[in-house]
């Protein structure tokens, strides 16, 4: 008797566990937000970069302004994807 009720209670608990754990979108907006304040910064970091003629520099600031739009990207897709 014991074991049927932990087994219920058990499979109750898997059962609610998803539903309070799925945010919705929040965490890819969040994510997206997130990944734009990095491009926001990269691009600061690159124009710095160019005017004081740090050219390495620049061209890091560019691999990580395409990683960057690359995660957004992919961050819009799989919002595109859950709605549509």
């Amino acid at each position: 008797m014991k074991r049927a009720i932990a087994a219920i209670l058990l499979l109750v608990g898997m059962g609610v566990a998803p539903a309070l754990a799925w945010d919705g979108d929040r965490g890819v907006h969040r994510d997206i937000r997130h990944d734009q304040a990095k491009i926001a910064h990269d691009q600061r970091e690159l124009r710095r970069d160019q005017r004081n003629g740090n050219y390495a520099a620049a061209r890091h600031e560019r691999r990580e302004l395409r990683r960057e739009y690359r995660d957004v990207n992919r961050d819009r897709r799989e919002l595109y994807r859950d709605r549509y």
